[in-house]
């Protein structure tokens, strides 16, 4: 393959494995587990002393390929695919922690990240603290002898708040420190956090990179040494594989990835600017408007703003919630990255495992809807729009 093709030819041939019988589609490897020749060559492959495959857990011709597509995609030496974004979220950082290790993360992130870290990782003594990266002094000052990690979504949901990658990646690098972002927002067609010398990067695999709703999957990139941990100890051990057929659909959805993306955009600009000019809407959350913090990022580590957006409305919870309710064509959903248009309200669905208090923080307001563009055309989308708002 050519280094030189474009991202969406890449999207499309990178990482194939040649199929013997000269197949155009990769076939679906939907077996658990492998045959050796003799037992002479099992233990030559459980030993590494032979490469091939030997059971799902441990690796499969088509999860093979969709690692290496993604991994030419975010310009990283390996990827691993995993059963859901959170555990492609959880391999990443279990990676990089042991007890009495601290992780910095970015002040708001996906509720579930949110309950990992203060839930789950705090009862085996891995301490977490979060804070405004959009400062990156504020992140420096958070900076102890046992911070193993900084941890950030950009743009982050559901504010779509953009973080200086160059400044998080050199900080890392000045403290020993390993970076890992959630790159789900942006897809490999609109940011590559690895150029910007970033250490790690993780999907939800669900959203975009599959695209057509009927997914639940991960992914995590990375260099050589840390990918090895990743697939054979974290993932190996704690079992969150994806499965083949999952892989396969994936690979399926990806020979869109950049046409898709790009729709997406183009919509959701449209969507932002008339959202912006309503009366009844108090504010927008889009990186592609100059009223957006992120809008300095555009056209330098951001390619475009991609699909997604928040906004809060004039209205308190409970017209809020007649107005998410109201809508024809926005489906009442929390994932993000379809082609239809979806719509959510955060602070009781996504972001709910925040305590009231660290939703204050984070600025999840009751107000605050979070809405994904869908490949709809974009005049019915603000149609739909348009008569909720006039409800309210």
């Amino acid at each position: 393959m050519k280094n030189t093709w474009s991202i969406s030819t890449k999207a499309i041939h990178a990482g194939k494995i040649s199929d013997p019988n000269g197949a155009l589609v990769s076939p679906l490897s939907q077996s658990a587990t492998f045959v050796f020749d003799s037992v002479e060559q099992g233990g030559a492959r459980f030993s590494g002393d032979e490469q091939g495959y030997i059971y799902t857990r441990l690796g499969n011709p088509t999860t093979t390929e969709l690692e290496n597509k993604i991994a030419v995609l975010e310009g990283a030496e390996d990827a691993a695919a995993t059963a859901s974004g959170m555990a492609a979220v959880s391999s990443a950082l279990l990676a990089n922690l042991a007890q009495g290790d601290h992780v910095i993360a970015s002040r708001t992130v996906y509720g579930c990240c949110f309950s990992l870290l203060t839930h789950q990782f705090e009862r085996f003594g891995i301490e977490s603290t979060f804070v405004d990266f959009t400062d990156i002094e504020k992140v420096r000052a958070a900076i102890k002898p046992n911070t193993k990690v900084l941890f950030c979504e950009t743009p982050v949901n559901p504010h779509l708040e953009v973080y200086d990658l160059v400044a998080i990646a050199g900080l890392a690098k000045q403290h020993d420190v390993t970076s890992i972002v959630d790159n789900t927002f942006m897809t490999p067609v609109l940011q590559r956090p690895l150029e910007f010398g970033i250490d790690m990067v993780v999907h939800s695999a669900t959203k975009y990179l599959n695209g057509h709703g009927d997914v639940v999957a991960g992914i995590v990139c990375g260099n050589k040494q840390i990918m090895e941990k990743v697939k054979f100890e974290i993932i190996k051990d704690i079992g969150g594989i994806i499965s083949p057929h999952d892989a396969w659909l994936i690979l399926r959805g990806m020979k869109t990835l950049d046409v898709r993306v790009q729709r997406h955009c183009d919509n959701a600009e449209k969507v932002a600017d008339f959202l912006e000019s309503h009366p009844k809407v108090a504010k927008v959350y889009y990186p592609g408007l100059d009223s957006h913090q992120g809008s300095e990022f555009i056209g330098t580590q951001m390619q475009r703003a991609g699909g997604v957006m928040a906004f809060e409305l004039e209205a308190d919870l409970k017209s809020s919630m007649k107005f998410v309710n109201s809508l024809e064509l926005f489906s009442i959903a929390v994932s993000l990255g379809d082609a239809e248009s979806l719509i959510q309200h955060p602070a009781s669905m996504t972001h709910s495992p925040y305590t009231e208090e660290a939703r204050a923080e984070a600025g999840i307001t009751d107000n605050l809807i979070r809405i994904s563009i869908g490949l709809e055309n974009v005049e019915d989308i603000i149609e739909d729009l348009a008569a909720g708002l006039m409800r309210l």
